[in-house]
């Protein structure tokens, strides 16, 4: 038995020597390698391992000039000015001279009251005005016999001062009279609402009709000015003083995007204080609107340009990557091997971002495939989609 075992040792172990070198063949065939060899290592040049996987990647060139300094935010669109149509006296609604929604020049014509009573009291007005003139016009005559005859050593002095007497109290009377009218004939005015500015009306709740006074607190309806018009949007108190520099130098222009339009504008107004709770500033622009593509209440995406970067580095947005040590991006080196390259960015503009360390222009760096990429991994540039149709469509002579 001892015999026997003795001679099974060995061919147990040249059997378990035998399956470990077919495990590590076996691995080696299936595992790739994907960093570099000492060798490579040591001669300080790449290694491209023959069984490490090339990755496919896009890339764009870090490109080094004058870029735009903007602001990006979201702004709300309002009106310049938003007046609350009332009655200015208790009265009933007699016609509505235009519709719903309609857009009103200032002096138009919007609702008439019922004006039949101050019609009435505007005319025995007129008629008291003239009764004062016709008394007047009696005491200037009484004066004038007056003066006749005390100048004849007829009359006495005091006939003659109490009829001067008379001449003062009867203008005076006249004065208040007229007074009275000019008051009743502002109030008749009141019974035409004319739209005070030049906007768009919207809904009319109170019809014809209805009784209005003074005090409701109901609006028969409001105008808003939307030519020119508001867009309120905040400043990060980072740029603020960007934003004061520019406004000291010029005017500020802004960019408001309305689906595929663009409406442009000029900061107007800066808010005095820095709200605590967000850290920025009020800003609005005012806006051309002639074809009202803005909206009173309406969200917008805005855009200030408040000055320009000479020598700025910007890349695509979609390059840089964010990891727990910041941002980063990959530069693609001799054509074949992805360096991941910490970066930081000053700012974002749309689909732009600028660098303000870790590039300095000239680099590709990957846009697309990055998310595969590890530092050093071996990689093989394609051409970006649409590239080739564009460098057809530019070779392709023209048709005149």
């Amino acid at each position: 038995m001892r015999r026997i075992l003795l001679l099974a040792l060995p061919a147990a172990a040249a059997a378990l020597l035998w399956w470990k070198a077919e495990e590590a063949r076996h691995l080696a065939r299936t595992v790739p390698v994907v960093g570099p060899f000492l060798a490579g290592e040591a001669s300080g040049a790449p290694v491209r391992p023959a069984l490490a996987p090339i990755l496919p990647v896009v890339t764009a060139v870090a490109a080094r000039g004058p870029v735009p300094v903007t602001v990006d935010a979201i702004g709300t669109v309002q009106p310049i000015a938003s007046i609350q149509i009332k009655p200015r006296l208790d009265s009933q609604i007699a016609s509505i001279e235009v519709r719903e929604g309609a857009r009103v020049k200032e002096g138009d014509l919007m609702v008439r009251l019922d004006d039949r009573a101050l019609r009435a009291q505007l005319a025995q007005a007129d008629a008291v005005v003239e009764k004062d003139r016709a008394q007047l016009e009696q005491a200037k005559r009484d004066f004038g016999r007056a003066e006749e005859l005390l100048g004849r050593r007829i009359g006495t002095e005091v006939a003659r001062d109490t009829a001067a007497t008379l001449v003062k109290v009867q203008a005076a009377q006249l004065a208040a009279d007229r007074a009275n009218r000019d008051n009743l004939a502002t109030l008749l005015s009141y019974t035409e609402i004319r739209a005070p500015i030049s906007g768009r009306i919207g809904s009319i709740p109170l019809k014809v009709g209805t009784q209005v006074r003074m005090a409701d607190a109901q609006a028969i309806t409001t105008v808003n000015q939307v030519d020119p018009i508001y867009v309120s949007f905040a400043v990060p108190q980072s740029l603020f003083a960007d934003l004061r520099g520019a406004l000291a130098a010029g005017k500020v222009a802004i960019a408001a995007r309305v689906g595929s339009f663009t409406v442009p504008g000029i900061v107007s107004f800066v808010e005095n204080t820095v709200d605590l709770a967000t850290g920025t500033v009020l800003a609005k622009a005012e806006m051309t609107n002639a074809d009202e593509r803005l909206w009173p209440g309406a969200f917008v995406a805005v855009q200030a340009t408040l000055g320009i970067e000479p020598n700025a580095v910007s890349i695509p947005a979609a390059a840089v990557q964010i990891g727990q040590r910041g941002a980063y991006v990959f530069v693609v080196k001799d054509e074949s091997r992805a360096v991941l390259t910490p970066v930081t960015v000053s700012r974002t503009t749309g689909t732009t971002a600028v660098i303000g360390a870790g590039l300095t222009g000239g680099e590709h760096v990957v846009v697309d495939g990055q998310l595969r990429l590890v530092d050093g991994a071996a990689v093989r540039v394609q051409p970006r989609a649409g590239a080739a149709k564009e460098e057809d469509a530019s070779a392709s002579p023209r048709r005149g």
